[in-house]
């Protein structure tokens, strides 16, 4: 990422707030792009790879160069939960963000053995059997029976409760907004097959919405409902605007152009002013995880998909059709066009760059 962008860390630290990022950076190959040079005071564990790299992976060593080894048996997310409650100790007296950015759950699969042999335990017990399906060549797993996977769920929830009880026990719950997202959809397909997303179609990096829809908690003590539900579509580019408001500070147009501000769904409303939210992933993988790169639109109930290499789309209603199964795209055409040129106009709007042939590959 250009040092020349505003990250949302340089603008709070403008407004005298504390930085803190631990975890997965992944937005630069070289140091003078890592975390300390985009407005976080303090950075562990942040750097150019995006899961974990040193021999031991999720336990000691990490080959990480931003974040020592520690004793053996230590375990990566429970470190870097550790990391983040030292940050909130040294700064409960001042305004502060705090980004734990997990590697989990992300391949290399690995668990600790007691939380394996938990699930191991718990998978016999319910008699479970490895389930699989097909969808356009693409093998995906059809059960959600991983017990590596599991464990390593169990422990990023266990990371996070050790923050949770920091913050409660520093006394400042009342006064700290968490916002828990996920990057993408469950890796279901090839490689680890980690997980299922069913009855949601694909995983990461596609564009269905097993890739894109993802788990997302907002906690803001005395203003959001504790159990509430919102049904309203929302993107992680909303959470900039949402954060400055939040935070009483001007809202900056120019950085968050395609975010809006998550306050009125906060506050108990059940819509955005947005007409749609879009997506565009304009990579080629190889792997045989049957990714593709293309562009995607949501508006209402509607959600069109278009892949660049032949630009041939789909239409889906996604209120009766969750799982992405009935292409509308021939009998709905005034539909599909109508968000095709959304779409396109987004695309040229926001400058997005496309994919272009690369000339040593044969086709």
């Amino acid at each position: 990422m250009p040092l020349e962008e505003v990250t949302i860390a340089e603008t709070l630290k403008q407004a005298d707030y504390s930085t803190f990022f631990a975890g997965k950076w992944h937005l630069g190959h070289t140091k003078q792009f890592w975390p300390e040079h985009q407005g976080f005071d303090i950075n562990k564990g942040g750097f150019a790879k995006g899961e974990p790299s040193g021999s031991g992976k999720y336990f000691p060593p990490y080959g990480n160069p931003r974040l020592e080894d520690g004793p053996e048996g230590e375990h990566l997310p429970d470190r870097l939960a550790a990391e983040t409650v030292k940050f909130l100790k040294g700064n409960k007296n001042k305004p502060f963000l705090a980004c734990l950015s997990f590697y989990s759950v992300h391949t290399p699969l690995m668990a600790r053995k007691d939380l394996e042999q938990k699930y191991i335990e718990k998978k016999d017990k319910l008699g479970i059997k490895t389930q699989w399906t097909t969808d356009d060549g693409r093998k995906n797993r059809h059960s959600q029976d991983n017990v590596v996977y599991a464990g390593m769920v169990d422990a990023m929830d266990q990371a996070c409760g050790k923050v949770l009880d920091a913050l409660k026990e520093l006394g400042l719950e009342d006064n700290t907004i968490v916002i828990f997202m996920s990057d993408n959809g469950g890796l279901s397909t090839a490689r680890a097959y980690a997980t299922s997303n069913l009855p949601l179609r694909g995983g990461k990096g596609l564009l269905y919405e097993g890739g894109i829809r993802e788990p997302m908690l907002i906690k803001w003590p005395g203003v959001t409902k504790a159990g509430s539900v919102c049904a309203e579509p929302v993107t992680s580019t909303d959470f900039y605007p949402t954060m400055l408001e939040i935070a009483g500070l001007d809202l900056m147009p120019e950085q968050h152009i395609d975010g809006v501000s998550l306050l009125p769904l906060l506050k108990g409303k059940t819509s955005l002013d947005r007409k749609a939210i879009y997506w565009h992933f304009p990579h080629f993988t190889s792997g045989g995880r049957g990714r593709f790169a293309g562009g995607a639109v949501r508006m209402g109930d509607y959600k069109l998909i278009e892949k660049y290499r032949d630009h041939s789309i789909e239409l889906y209603n996604l209120k009766e059709d969750i799982g992405e199964k009935n292409n509308l795209a021939g009998k709905m055409s005034e539909k599909a066009g109508e968000l095709k040129a959304m779409l396109d106009k987004w695309l040229k709007e926001v400058d997005a760059k496309m994919p272009t042939p690369n000339p040593t590959v044969k086709k």
